[in-house]
């Protein structure tokens, strides 16, 4: 499981989970798999889950979709940005750490993205949101790049932020033409 599937995993209360458990979904490739059309990038969905006594991986039991978030995988920039918000919050959880607000962060990223296309300004919030809830930055009493403190706590950012940022950028210049 990948950390965008991992990203699907929510169990009661909501959590954010990037990269903390692995599940195999058995049979799910099947034409009439119980999965089907349930499990893809940027779902938001409830998964239930069979522990394993022998190893980390998980058996996948029930998936019951929430939100698939579809104007996120119709606009490349849209699906970067996300990409780059699930590389951020991978390095600043560690594993099995539930933090409802990240979900709830996370969510609210995605719900921008499915109908707004991605901005600099977007990216610096959410950077600035989840430097906030690592305890990181204060935004009233900092000036500081919250992506820099981040980066200064966790000892590396995604290599993905500066080719999203430079894309931004672009499109920011294209658009005030």
């Amino acid at each position: 499981m990948t950390f965008y599937d991992a990203l699907k995993w929510k169990p009661r209360p909501p959590f954010c989970c990037a990269n903390e458990n692995s599940a195999v979904a058995k049979g799910a490739r099947r034409a009439k798999s119980p999965f089907a059309g349930k499990l893809d990038l940027f779902f938001e969905a409830e998964i239930s889950i069979v522990r394993s006594r022998k190893s980390d991986l998980n058996t996948l039991t029930e998936v019951v979709l929430k939100n698939p978030f579809p104007g996120i995988r119709s606009n490349y920039l849209r699906t970067q940005t996300a990409a780059y918000f699930i590389e951020l919050i991978e390095i600043c959880t560690e594993r099995d750490h539930r933090e409802p607000e990240l979900f709830m962060l996370l969510r609210r990223a995605f719900g921008y993205l499915d109908v707004n296309d991605p901005t600099q300004r977007a990216v610096s919030h959410f950077e600035t949101e989840l430097a906030r809830i690592a305890g990181v930055h204060d935004s009233k009493k900092l000036k500081a790049d919250p992506a820099f403190a981040l980066g200064n706590l966790f000892g590396r950012l995604p290599l993905s932020r500066a080719p999203l940022l430079k894309t931004l950028a672009v499109e920011a210049k294209n658009r005030s033409k």
